[in-house]
């Protein structure tokens, strides 16, 4: 296969990389490497709908991204040996003082920030067998910590993580996190805790957990969280399939304990959160029942810009606050059927209420979301794709408010 100069660059990055490695032979490590180059160009608009006359009336940026991702495979021997680069480069395209703090572009500096902001970072690893481990930086998607990637740049962590599949049907994970890099910022800096605004960072954050297949269509987990000083959270967790004829059930359940730990830094915590993800798919067509209750003298905690492994952590609102309950209907569909491959689309509507804010003692809020995307399919132009996310939100603690983000993607094998 005929490579082009930016692949073959990258390439040669990887061998150079490997040649620092011990190892007998790097056939396996350039063979099995890939990498990818995506381009995102993102426009982000959130209107204000009842602010006060000096308050921030409406945040809305338009910025490029270019993220480059390279993993090569592992050298040769009993133990093999590898090395992860993500690189990242944000450009500004549209900005300014007064509609800043889409979270595209660092710090909120609007017109007067500059004019692009990059990162950069790598992992070594090594594998044993069906174990690794890796140290750097690492972006884990896992049920227990899942890094974020909702803006122009993905967020990551500096720290270690060791995988493992020696047996069957089971999978382990373990690590500590040491430091995050923000969506929106070019820093390393301590984890905090979504939902606890004023409480301090913290240098660690340590998980241990896995899940069991116990068949084919069902699967258990339990995890383990504590970020240091803040929460420590206990999860366990239930996934299952049943076809059905031309139907699809699925059910997928997680029940979280979360208390403060430590020198609580963040404050007292006590919240218990049961999240029910109910599913039945047929064709085209996917219709799904959320139920998700907040149980707790404080709000559900996570680590902030984190993607929870909770049903209505949604486009803008988590519906966590203490005693929260909330519901969700979603519908999906897939216009392939209908001769329209590369098209899907889906709406979701999500309500909240039984818990208090300053000014009311039952407090509700809702959420409507529509996303629709389409990836073009073959030529020229072929997986470029469209997304548009709109929504809308009434809140008696967030206010009410609008958003559409409009985002143009397309990635770059280079290897």
């Amino acid at each position: 296969m005929q490579r082009s100069p930016l692949a073959r660059a990258v390439a040669l990055g990887l061998a150079g990389a490997g040649l620092l490695l011990p190892t007998v032979s790097h056939a396996d490590f350039i063979d099995d490497s890939k990498a990818s180059l995506q381009l995102r160009n993102f426009y982000f608009n959130r209107d204000f709908r009842d602010v006060a006359p000096t308050a921030q009336s409406k945040r809305e940026e338009w910025a490029q991204g270019f993220i480059l991702k390279a993993e090569s495979g592992f050298t040769e021997g009993t133990v093999g040996f590898g090395v992860d680069v993500y690189a990242g480069l944000g450009v500004k395209l549209s900005s300014s003082d007064d509609r800043a703090g889409s979270n595209l572009l660092p710090s909120s500096f609007g017109d007067e920030g500059p004019s692009s902001y990059s990162e950069a970072t790598g992992a070594v690893k090594a594998k044993l067998s069906k174990t690794e481990l890796r140290i750097g930086g690492l972006m884990p998607k896992l049920p227990i910590v899942a890094s974020g990637d909702s803006r122009l740049l993905p967020q990551y962590f500096n720290g270690g993580q060791l995988s493992s599949l020696e047996i069957e049907g089971l999978s382990l994970n373990g690590g500590q996190l040491r430091e995050v890099n923000f969506r929106d910022s070019t820093n390393m800096e301590d984890i905090r805790a979504s939902n606890y605004k004023t409480s301090k960072g913290s240098d660690r954050y340590n998980f241990a957990g896995g899940d069991y297949a116990i068949t084919g269509n069902t699967k258990v987990g339990a995890w383990y969280g504590e970020l240091e000083d803040i929460y420590d959270q206990k999860l366990l967790n239930l996934i299952h399939n049943q076809p059905i004829g031309d139907w699809t059930l699925a059910a997928n359940l997680a029940w979280f304990d979360s208390s403060d730990n430590g020198n609580q830094l963040g404050g007292k915590i006590d919240n218990q959160l049961t999240s029910v993800n109910l599913s039945a798919a047929t064709g085209a067509h996917k219709f799904t029942l959320g139920y998700q209750d907040s149980d707790g003298d404080n709000p559900f905690p996570f680590l902030q810009e984190t993607d929870p492994y909770i049903v209505n952590y949604i486009q803008i609102l988590d519906f966590t606050r203490a005693d929260e309950q909330s519901w969700q209907a979603r519908y999906d569909i897939n216009f392939a059927d209908y001769g329209v491959p590369g098209l899907t689309a889906f709406a979701r509507y999500v309500t909240g209420d039984n818990f208090s804010t300053a000014k009311h003692q039952n407090a509700q809020e809702w959420e409507r979301d529509i996303d629709i995307s389409y990836v073009i399919q073959e030529g020229t132009f072929k997986n470029l794709g469209f997304r548009w996310r709109n929504a809308m939100v009434r809140s008696d603690a967030a206010g009410d408010l609008d958003e559409n983000r409009l985002i143009v993607s397309y990635t770059i094998p280079l290897l």
